[in-house]
């Protein structure tokens, strides 16, 4: 696999896990609902198949980000890791029902453009570094 598609393909599914794991952990809290803070509450949580789903995206989500940090630098890879706060956004509008705003879009242009010229500044260093 070259180093792109390993890139792509890794940041891909940390995107999955993260917006997989906010998703289910929303389930939970409307399963679990009302939030009262006693021990009914905290069964209901527990007994909901979403927060053990929820769990399930934080460790795939830890491991690919780990495998990732081996073979890149932090800063693209930390900008790139907030991908997940778009991916939630855009499930949420078929999944919950929730309508976006122009700040919400402007926001996610945001987020990609920040991601897309940390990557590209960090590509034009490598290509200077090349003999």
């Amino acid at each position: 696999m070259s180093p792109r598609a390993f890139f792509l393909s890794g940041f891909l599914a940390l995107l999955l896990f993260d917006t997989f794991a906010q998703v289910c952990f929303k389930l939970t809290a409307i399963h679990a609902a009302p939030l009262t803070f006693d021990w009914p509450w905290l069964l209901r949580a527990l007994t909901t198949p979403w927060v053990y789903c929820s769990i399930f995206g934080y460790l795939g989500a830890f491991v690919t980000w780990m495998t990732l940090l081996r073979h890149i630098p932090v800063g693209p890879a930390f900008a790139a890791s907030h991908l997940e706060v778009i991916g939630v956004m855009v499930v949420s509008v078929p999944l919950f029902g929730e309508v976006l705003s122009g700040v919400q879009y402007l926001g996610a242009a945001l987020i990609l453009g920040g991601v897309f010229f940390l990557a590209r500044d960090e590509t034009s260093e490598a290509a200077k570094e090349k003999p």
